[in-house]
């Protein structure tokens, strides 16, 4: 908490980029303070990556993933924009790191489909 604030990062893949802006607006509006993602890999900014040498896409996508980490570490709890049940397999490495470090977790879809990956 950040005086009476939740703070919620944002966590699922970036091809459901509408989706994370809904939902940002969302959770603000209901007096959280929300962190998402920094760029859209999946879903635009296409602009960052074309014609970046592969040994620096590389270093990149890892700061990134490392950067989304400290994110979830400034976090109350994470915030899964997991559209039709999706989570693939960097936003489950998000998950475990948000449980294994106390973060409460909370889906777009919940129940059974939160586990589809």
């Amino acid at each position: 908490m950040v005086g009476k604030y939740k703070v919620i990062t944002l966590c699922g893949s970036t091809r459901f980029k509408d989706e994370f802006m809904e939902t940002q607006k969302r959770l603000t509006l209901e007096g959280n303070i929300v962190i998402s993602v920094g760029l859209f890999g999946h879903a635009g900014d296409k602009e960052v990556w074309e014609g970046m040498e592969e040994d620096t896409l590389t270093r990149t996508k890892e700061m990134l993933d490392d950067m989304h980490k400290r994110k979830i570490d400034m976090a109350d709890e994470i915030y899964v924009i997991n559209v039709g049940g999706y989570i693939g397999s960097s936003t489950r490495s998000e998950i475990d790191y948000a449980l294994a470090h106390g973060k409460g977790v909370r889906y777009l879809v919940s129940g059974e489909e939160a586990g589809k990956s």
